[in-house]
C-alpha cells in the first residue's frame, strides 16, 4: 500500500523508486519534504493530478524562514519535478528557488596541538557500558575524524561509505554519494590504508557482513547528528569551549595544508591544485579556493602564490634601445 496519499502519489513512488535504484535516495533530503508536500497536495487539492500551482504555493518562501532553509526545504521538490519533465510527465516548471545568504561562517584553523590533542582523547575513549554501541564508538572515532583530516572528504561521504567502496588493497575511496552526486575517487595515504585495514578487521569481527564501512549497531551509517555531538563532544574535552570547531573543518584544513606545502612553481601549483580539486568533489577549481580564501590571512597567502604563478608564465619584454 502507498504511504502517498495525494492525486499524484503514483508518480512520487515511481520517483522514489528510481532515486533509490540509483542510490541517490536520502529520507532526510528528498522524503521528509516530498512526505509534506505530497500531504499538502492531499489537504488543499485533494484527488487532483500534479499542477503549477501547487508547487509554487508550496515552495514560496515562508515567513519564518530564510532564503537558505527556503532552498533547502523546496530542493527535492525541484528535483521530483526535473525527473518528472525529463521524461515528458509533466509540463509543470520547478519553482525558481531564492538565492541563498552569503556564507558567514569562517572554519576553524585547527594548529598543530589542538589536533595532537583531539586525537589522543579519540584514542582514549573508555566505553561507559557494555553494549555494542559503546564498543563500536571506540574503535569508529579514531579511525573515523582522522579519515576526514587525511583525505579531505565530506563528512555525509564517510557516513555513506560502503564496505565495497573502499579498496584495501590500493587504498582508494570510490566515492559514490556526494554533493551533487558527482562520483569521484580519493587515494589514501598509506598509513590511512593501514588503519583502516586494522579498524576493519576488528569492526568485522563485531559485526560480520556489514554493508557500510563505519555501520552502527542496528545496521545503519550514522547519522549527521552522530557526526556533530560526537566531533563537539571530544573536541571540548581535549580544547575547550572557548575555540569553537565542526568536524567539517577538516576539510578546510585539508585544502589549506595541501596548498601551502606546494612550491610557486607555475606547472608544479596549477597542477596540484587540478588534482586537488577532482581528490575533493569539485566540479571547479574556485570551489577549492574557496577553502583557502575565507581566512583572511589566508586569502593574502593565495593571492601571492597565484601571482607568482601567473607571472611565471609572461614573457620577458625587453627594453628598447633609443
Amino acid at each position: 500500500m502507498s504511504s502517498y496519499i495525494s492525486g499524484f502519489s503514483d508518480l512520487i513512488e515511481q520517483y522514489e523508486k528510481y532515486q533509490k535504484a540509483s542510490d541517490s535516495w536520502s529520507d532526510h533530503a528528498h522524503g521528509l519534504n516530498i512526505r509534506y508536500f505530497d500531504r499538502y497536495c492531499a489537504l488543499h487539492y485533494p484527488g487532483q493530478p500534479l499542477c503549477q500551482e501547487m508547487v509554487d504555493e508550496w515552495c514560496r518562501k515562508r515567513e519564518t524562514e530564510t532564503n537558505t532553509s527556503c532552498f533547502t526545504r523546496t530542493g527535492g521538490i525541484r528535483s521530483f519535478i526535473r525527473y518528472l519533465r525529463d521524461r515528458g510527465l509533466t509540463t509543470v516548471e520547478p519553482a525558481l528557488p531564492p538565492k541563498p545568504e552569503g556564507r558567514t561562517y569562517i572554519p576553524h584553523a585547527f594548529t598543530n596541538e589542538e589536533l595532537r590533542r583531539f586525537f589522543n582523547e579519540c584514542d582514549r575513549i573508555v566505553p561507559l557500558r557494555p553494549e555494542l554501541k559503546y564498543k563500536m564508538k571506540k574503535i569508529t572515532c579514531p579511525v573515523f575524524f582522522r579519515l576526514l583530516y587525511s583525505s579531505g572528504i565530506r563528512t555525509t561521504e564517510a557516513r555513506y561509505l560502503k564496505r565495497e567502496d573502499v579498496d584495501l588493497e590500493h587504498g582508494v575511496l570510490n566515492i559514490r554519494k556526494s554533493k551533487g552526486y558527482d562520483q569521484h575517487y580519493v587515494a589514501l595515504h598509506k598509513s590511512m590504508t593501514e588503519l583502516l585495514k586494522q579498524y576493519d578487521k576488528v569492526a568485522e569481527s563485531i559485526r560480520p557482513d556489514r554493508t557500510y564501512f563505519f555501520e552502527t549497531p542496528n545496521g545503519k551509517y550514522y547519522s549527521r547528528q552522530w557526526v556533530t555531538q560526537t566531533f563537539q563532544c571530544l573536541w571540548e574535552k581535549a580544547n575547550g569551549k572557548q575555540n569553537k570547531a565542526v568536524a567539517y573543518d577538516l576539510r578546510h584544513n585539508y585544502a589549506v595544508e595541501n596548498i601551502n606545502r606546494w612550491a610557486d612553481d607555475t606547472f608544479e601549483f596549477n597542477q596540484k591544485l587540478h588534482y586537488l580539486s577532482k581528490s575533493m568533489g569539485h566540479r571547479s577549481i574556485e570551489s577549492t579556493l574557496y577553502y583557502y580564501s575565507i581566512t583572511p590571512c589566508l586569502a593574502d597567502i593565495l593571492l601571492k602564490k597565484t601571482e607568482n604563478s601567473f607571472n611565471e608564465l609572461l614573457p620577458e619584454v625587453g627594453h628598447e634601445e633609443n
